[in-house]
């Protein structure tokens, strides 16, 4: 389903319950796409709870912490030498 963005600001929850009935809601300004909606199915909070409950996954309520970003090595081979040798 498309979407104009005034009509979702006018309907938005009748697009949510499309969504989590499992439609996949589009959303375009000027009639080019911005946005996808997209519903959680159910069983969803089934994995998440039983993650939990395994000591697998736990949240204390902050920001994720993310493993700091890798160094680039100079002098290394390009990616685009990369894929001319892996296309000879």
């Amino acid at each position: 389903m498309h979407i104009a963005v005034r009509e979702l600001k006018a309907s938005l929850s009748r697009v949510l319950a499309l969504a989590q009935g499992g439609e996949v809601i589009e959303v375009r300004s000027h009639h080019k796409p911005i946005a996808r909606i997209v519903g959680i199915p159910p069983q969803a909070d089934e994995g998440l709870r039983r993650l939990i409950a395994t000591g697998a996954l736990s949240w204390a309520g902050g920001k994720p912490q993310f493993a700091p970003p890798l160094e680039l090595v100079a002098g290394g081979t390009s990616v685009s030498q990369m894929v001319l040798e892996d296309r000879g």
